[in-house]
């Protein structure tokens, strides 16, 4: 999670002229091939797409402060910045190594935050993924419904056998959330995340997709639910 994948060395390399490169996506339905184009994820509130140049102004508006940026690596410091992180994840998306998506709200088409995912090792088989919501969207069900849409996405579009994330332990909420997702802790990375001089230690959490595609059974055949 703390790992935002932009790094400012890559900006002399990713010049803004080719924003013409960043296209909106259109439709609900989970596309075949998301290296050409992400597909547009649809749940009851929440709505992920590509990122696209117009989103810049707003991510670093509310990636920026200190709340949301305190546990990740720092974030671009401007909206041009913003700009070329955009660009590079469409590039990225194209080579097919990393995907990341806009969170919007139906009817709201502004960018609230991010999930991003990358490979790990060549061909997804295990990938890594992190996100970063707006802190007044914090709370509301954002997360919990876009984490539900990647996922969804990871394991069944893109084929990943096991995701990992990884949080500082002092990141309270983030941890929650990893949990709340259904991750499942695995050790602690000592002193593994450089942060404002000092180096903090990490939990790395797994999500397998058998567990995954075991937990979404146990949720659709709930005690609750009528089977007929």
């Amino acid at each position: 999670m703390e790992k935002m994948p932009f790094r400012v060395e890559l900006e002399q390399y990713v010049r803004v002229e080719t924003r013409t490169a960043v296209q909106p996506t259109s439709g609900t339905a989970i596309g075949t091939n998301w290296q050409d184009a992400l597909p547009v994820l649809t749940g009851q509130q929440v709505v992920l797409r590509e990122l696209q140049m117009s989103d810049a102004a707003s991510l670093f508006a509310l990636l920026t402060t200190e709340e949301v940026s305190r546990f990740i690596s720092p974030p671009p410091t401007t909206v041009e910045g913003f700009e070329r992180f955009i660009v590079w994840t469409v590039r990225q998306r194209a080579a097919g190594t990393y995907v990341c998506f806009a969170v919007t709200l139906k009817g709201y088409d502004t960018a609230v935050g991010i999930f991003q995912v990358r490979e790990t090792e060549p061909g997804f088989g295990t990938a890594e993924w992190g996100f970063a919501i707006g802190s007044a969207f914090w709370g509301t069900g954002v997360f919990q419904e876009g984490a539900e849409l990647t996922l969804a996405f990871v394991f069944d579009t893109i084929g990943v056998h096991r995701l990992e994330a990884r949080a500082a332990v002092l990141n309270g909420r983030g941890n929650g959330a990893l949990l709340k997702s259904g991750a499942v802790q695995e050790c602690i990375l000592r002193k593994s995340f450089p942060r404002n001089g000092a180096h903090l230690d990490q939990v790395l959490y797994a999500i397998l997709e058998d567990d995954w595609r075991a937990m979404r059974a146990d949720i659709r055949f709930s005690p609750t639910q009528q089977v007929h």
